[in-house]
């Protein structure tokens, strides 16, 4: 994606560009601009990568609807995770607290994955989420504290 990049940043002259992985957003006050713009990486990135933007994840979006963007949606007041997001955490995270519980897992390996997932929240406005989580683990805990 070094090429893609460097078209975006020398040909396209973008300012407000980021890219992680095959994800990226474009920031900029005129629609216009941002059609014309998501037409031209489209085209290149056909032409020369032989790739293709996927048509239900590209959208032009006003600022104050957030931006989603890596798992997180991200608006002038908040950055908050996005909903999907949050559900694949809170599944996972329950069903890692029932395997520690079945002997399946250890201590060490379910603090890592609960650390990892805590991690991920630390980074958007998730306290209220981050108790509640910590909360039904140590009540699912307190109520088979050991492996069987």
């Amino acid at each position: 994606m070094n090429e893609f990049d460097q078209f975006v940043k020398l040909t396209l002259k973008l300012k407000n560009y980021i890219r992680y992985t095959d994800d990226f957003v474009v920031v900029h006050h005129d629609v216009q601009y941002l059609t014309n713009t998501r037409d031209a990486m489209q085209e290149f990135l056909h032409e020369k990568l032989k790739l293709e933007l996927h048509p239900q994840k590209t959208r032009i979006r006003k600022y104050r609807q957030g931006i989603d963007f890596l798992g997180y949606v991200i608006s002038p007041g908040a950055k908050v995770v996005r909903t999907k997001t949050k559900r694949r955490i809170l599944r996972k995270i329950s069903e890692k607290v029932t395997a520690y519980q079945f002997g399946e897992i250890s201590g060490k390996q379910f603090l890592g994955t609960l650390n990892s997932y805590l991690g991920v929240l630390s980074h958007a406005n998730t306290h209220e989420l981050k108790e509640s989580i910590l909360h039904d683990v140590w009540q699912k805990l307190s109520s088979n504290p050991s492996p069987k």
